[in-house]
């Protein structure tokens, strides 16, 4: 009988775990009663006035397409500080076209007192085709955050233009076509990243599989109340793209110099650190059903180390259902950690970095494996929602079909080992649904991170962080980066906040979770630190220290020149 690597590491963690528990709970048992629940969260979106329903026009057809839309953005458009929301949209099937408002993405400006305004029509990103996902970042280095939105059969490149509005300038930039395809590609999510550190964001794409309106095999009967959505294996997967800023506005394809085309996958989320320790930012790709990637950037390119390092398949050596993926301190020891959501049963996976480009399988050790086997999981953050310095799991809960509709989910870290406290979020919080993107922002600037969740053919969800601050004390620091001979939105600058003896690092990125991107804001919790001490590692190679930086305030910093 074969025994796997997962199944020792589980019945070890399961006895490490009951003693850890147990020396827990006799430590906090007299603490218990006066301790409030260590994250809560309350639905705002209706009152913020946030209308969105993501509609991917399922009819019973079971086109394949209607199960993966419902990336967001977060992009500081107006540049007055505040984190503004965009939302991608489906489209009507087959023709895959925007025929009603109902279909349009959409546009939310923060108001700055807890509400959003719908100024999707002025800004003139109403959009067109089948959108997926969403990639936010300053590309041409003008001080104004751009959008890429990518889709079914189509991308755009819409350029904020600084007034409120955008233009799309995707043919102008020499984003259309298949390019390297040959084809169109049906495109999930995409990520900006300077590989080669020339100061202009290059742009890494996610593409899914093989597909044409109409196309789909019948699968699960041919009765129609019998008809289900196939299984990926049923789809050819497609290759990756990247594309090089040239520095003038405009973009060429270097998938083939880099090797590119032999990274067949189905991509879906993605997720950008500096997971090796040398400067240099590279990317994870979940891929569903097929082998993870891991590029290592080499400064001109990037080499794929997937298997070498250990995160091609989970801890059995089995493809799963990859959806979001995040990177992330999860242990404490300073090095990003990988997190991949994935469906029911399957459990989520956990790869943890133990330097020099090489992960371990930690799954079990963190308490995941248990914790999320009846759940699916498709958006995902690492976050740290109560402030205490170590980053939180949050997921968007659902499956594939109206039946699997299932709550989110919020994984508390206890010093690197996961508990599902869900039950205790708040009343609100079990709704169940149909759950795909979910960004992070402290888009009411009270020091608390909040989260905004889509969900096929419902309401968006805005999830107001009201964890307690006290009991014990619960203090942050938050930092926004602007490059000068980095890219201006500072994308791969490191981060490390030092405080009451405790590094936590980031790198500034907010490409996570599923077809989405987070608020580029650093946020660090303090717990109950006042103050800490912060280095900046920009891409540029300049280290800035701010020594003693005191607690509970956001720094707007510009990189250093000289």
């Amino acid at each position: 009988m074969t025994i796997s690597r997962r199944a020792v590491l589980r019945s070890a963690s399961t006895l490490a775990g009951l003693i850890l528990q147990r020396t827990m709970w006799s430590e906090a048992l007299g603490k218990i009663s006066t301790l409030p629940a260590p994250v809560r969260l309350v639905d705002g979106a209706s009152a913020a006035g946030l209308d969105f329903v993501l509609r991917n026009d399922a009819r019973g057809r079971k086109y394949q397409v209607e199960t993966l839309p419902g990336g967001l953005g977060v992009i500081d458009f107006d540049a007055d500080g505040w984190p503004d929301l965009f939302c991608t949209n489906g489209a009507s099937l087959p023709g895959m076209t925007k025929t009603g408002p109902e279909y349009w993405n959409r546009l939310y400006r923060n108001n700055r007192d807890g509400t959003f305004s719908d100024v999707t029509e002025k800004a003139g990103l109403q959009g067109s085709g089948y959108s997926m996902g969403v990639a936010v970042a300053d590309y041409n280095n003008d001080g104004h955050e751009d959008l890429f939105v990518v889709g079914v059969h189509g991308n755009h490149l819409y350029r904020n233009n600084g007034d409120g509005t955008f233009t799309e300038t995707t043919r102008e930039a020499g984003l259309t076509g298949p390019g390297s395809l040959g084809r169109p590609a049906w495109s999930v999510g995409a990520c900006w990243i300077d590989y080669d550190n020339d100061g202009f964001l290059d742009l890494f794409i996610s593409n899914y599989c093989d597909w044409e309106p109409g196309s789909d095999p019948i699968c699960g009967g041919m009765e129609a109340q019998a008809r289900a959505y196939c299984h990926p294996d049923n789809y050819r997967a497609e290759s990756m793209q990247l594309y090089h800023n040239n520095g003038d506005g405009t973009f060429t394809e270097v998938t083939h110099l880099q090797g590119l085309p032999d990274l067949v996958g189905k991509g879906m989320g993605l997720a950008v650190a500096d997971f090796t320790g040398d400067g240099r930012p590279g990317i994870f790709v979940a891929n569903d059903n097929a082998r993870n990637l891991l590029l290592r950037n080499r400064g001109k390119g990037f080499q794929e180390i997937g298997v070498d390092a250990g995160v091609a398949f989970n801890g059995d050596g089995r493809n799963i259902s990859g959806m979001g993926a995040d990177f992330g301190d999860i242990d404490g020891d300073g090095r990003p950690d990988i997190v991949m959501t994935a469906l029911k049963n399957e459990t989520y996976e956990v790869f943890l970095n133990q330097g020099k480009g090489v992960f371990d399988d930690g799954s079990a050790r963190t308490g995941l494996l248990n914790e999320s086997r009846l759940w699916n999981g498709w958006g995902c953050g690492l976050a740290d929602l109560d402030n205490d310095g170590w980053l939180d799991l949050f997921v968007a809960g659902g499956g594939l079909d109206t039946q699997d509709a299932q709550p989110n989910r919020v994984f508390h870290n206890h010093g690197g080992h996961f508990e599902d406290v869900s039950q205790t979020v708040g009343r609100d919080f079990q709704l169940a649904a149909l759950h795909r993107g979910v960004v992070f922002a402290d888009f009411d600037r009270d020091g608390r991170l909040d989260a905004a969740v889509t969900a096929l053919n419902a309401p968006i969800e805005l999830w107001w962080n009201r964890s307690p601050s006290d009991n014990p004390a619960r203090h942050w620091l938050q930092l926004r980066l602007t490059g000068k001979r980095s890219n201006r939105s500072a994308v791969g600058a490191e981060v490390r906040c030092r405080s009451n003896g405790h590094i936590q690092v980031r790198t500034v990125s907010g490409s996570m979770g599923y077809a989405s991107t987070s608020d580029l804001t650093v946020h660090f919790g303090l717990g109950e630190a006042t103050g800490a001490e912060v280095e900046i590692r920009w891409p540029s190679g300049k280290i800035q220290r701010l020594g003693e930086v005191r607690a509970n305030q956001r720094l707007n910093l510009t990189e250093p020149i000289g």
